[in-house]
């Protein structure tokens, strides 16, 4: 098994932040950041990093637009991933609503962040509204 969640220290973390514009027609881009330091980025300096990204580089001029107010795990290095090719719909609690909290200091269901890891950055009112009537208008 390979440990490439293990190749970079947690002080020089690379990070995948999965953009996404709209659930319904799977519009998202992969942000990759990397040489996050996991023990001094709060979720809020992590999202102000990934705003900065989109507002700097022309690729994510899609994304501008959208009020990207929420970030969720999505998936760790070797981990599983969800049939939804977008987001992880199916554990919820996979939010991250401490926005005061160091990266590293992040636990769900006994999964940190680390080396390698993706999160989902997007709009909440438009994941709940997706959560509610999951329809793909475009496959």
């Amino acid at each position: 098994m390979s440990t490439t969640n293990l190749a970079n220290p947690i002080t020089s973390a690379t990070l995948t932040i999965r953009l996404i514009k709209s659930f319904e027609f799977r519009t998202t881009k992969n942000l990759i950041l990397k040489g996050i330091d996991l023990t001094n980025t709060t979720v809020e300096d992590l999202v102000n990093i990934c705003k900065q990204e989109i507002t700097t580089q022309s690729r994510f001029k899609p994304f501008r637009t959208v009020d990207l107010n929420c970030i969720k795990l999505y998936t760790q290095a070797h981990g599983h991933k969800t049939t939804n090719l977008i987001i992880n719909v199916d554990n919820h609690h996979w939010i991250i609503d401490n926005w005061s909290q160091k990266l590293s200091d992040i636990e769900i269901d006994g999964q940190h962040i680390e080396n390698e890891t993706e999160l989902s950055l997007f709009n909440r009112d438009l994941y709940d509204q997706f959560i509610q009537n999951p329809e793909i208008k475009w496959e």
